[in-house]
């Protein structure tokens, strides 16, 4: 049997979370929010920070799904953590946008046809297994805010579409289509997770170690809502966007005070969390889950500021692009020392995590 860290790798692989790909969405929205302030360098290296991470986090979830599909078909059963598995739609998209922006919309539309794909077969497969297939009832008592992850996939796939469509003379249409067609499957999802997690925190009994990173996500995926929105506004003539770009533009300034709206009510919730309650603030990879939202909220603002001509947001966005990148810089330290900590040294050389 593999000893040292060949085991403790195996052991880190079997139990990677299915969201561990928020490390690629953080980092990549926050290299494209770089890039709309002029940071190009800092951008640049977010970029190579997010195409590493892609490439390493897919083989070891291709790993993990040859050598441990026991614990993959786990995941997928359990409701808590089967929505996490949305993260892989998102990250590939936010990839391929920032790779758009770089002047690479061919690798953009590839990277969107393989997310939609996954964002098509997941969307039927997650709920049926995560949601129908347990038998522990009711399942709204395990609903939590990894939910909210099915409507930023949904929107990632819209981000994506609307990117390239005036780059494709061709497929205008398609990707016009595509990209509303999902922003609002999107609403609608964001719609009804919000009534079932809702229901899940005013019906069953809720404490602190409950209430978890994701939570943060409600925030990313009307945020993200926003900025599929100020996307789609900004496309080329299509049919499709004819019709619509009055209404979502109107509800993308909605969207974006809500999603403002919620951000004291989290940051309450995390101080209530972990000072009054005393729950240790230690590295998980959920931590993920805060700072895409962050560097969500901030890229939103900036293109809605900019495509409904609204200075006061686009600067709201500005500042808060950095809060975002500080947020990264503390939850990336964690990170690596956890790794050291718990993969490349032994227990008795680890790291205080």
């Amino acid at each position: 049997m593999p000893t040292g860290a060949v085991a403790r790798l195996q052991q880190a692989v079997e139990g990677l979370t299915p969201g561990y790909f928020a490390l690629v969405m953080a980092s990549g929205i926050i290299s494209v929010g770089m890039h709309l302030e002029g940071f190009d360098v800092l951008s640049r290296l977010l970029l190579v920070v997010t195409g590493a991470a892609f490439v390493t986090l897919l083989v070891l979830t291709g790993w993990r799904l040859v050598s441990y599909r026991g614990s993959v078909v786990e995941d997928f059963m359990d409701p808590r953590r089967a929505f996490g598995f949305f993260t892989f739609v998102a990250g590939t998209n936010v990839l391929g946008v920032r790779l758009g922006v770089a002047g690479l919309p061919e690798a953009t539309a590839v990277l969107l046809t393989a997310s939609g794909v996954a964002w098509l077969v997941l969307g039927y497969v997650v709920p049926w297994t995560a949601v129908l297939g347990p038998k522990e009832r009711p399942v709204i008592a395990a609903a939590n805010g990894t939910w909210f992850i099915w409507v930023v996939a949904s929107q990632s796939v819209a981000v994506a579409a609307a990117t390239i469509e005036p780059l494709f003379d061709g497929a205008r249409r398609e990707l016009a289509l595509l990209a509303v067609v999902s922003w609002s499957v999107g609403v609608f999802l964001y719609a009804a997770t919000g009534v079932l997690v809702s229901m899940r925190l005013t019906l069953y009994e809720f404490g602190p170690t409950d209430l978890s990173p994701p939570y943060w996500v409600s925030m990313g995926a009307l945020s993200i809502t926003v900025l599929a929105g100020a996307r789609i506004v900004e496309m080329a003539d299509a049919p499709m966007v004819a019709v619509t770009r009055d209404l979502i533009a109107g509800l993308a300034v909605v969207f974006w005070a809500f999603s403002s709206w919620l951000i004291p009510v989290l940051v309450a919730a995390g101080w209530w969390r972990h000072v009054r309650k005393r729950v240790p603030l230690r590295y998980e990879a959920t931590l993920w889950s805060i700072v895409f939202p962050l560097g969500m909220y901030a890229v939103a603002g900036i293109y809605l500021g900019r495509a409904d001509h609204l200075p006061l947001v686009e600067g709201v966005g500005g500042v808060w692009l950095w809060v975002a990148f500080a947020a990264w810089s503390l939850v990336c330290v964690a990170m690596i020392r956890h790794i050291v900590g718990t993969v490349l040294r032994s227990p008795r050389q680890s790291l205080p995590v």
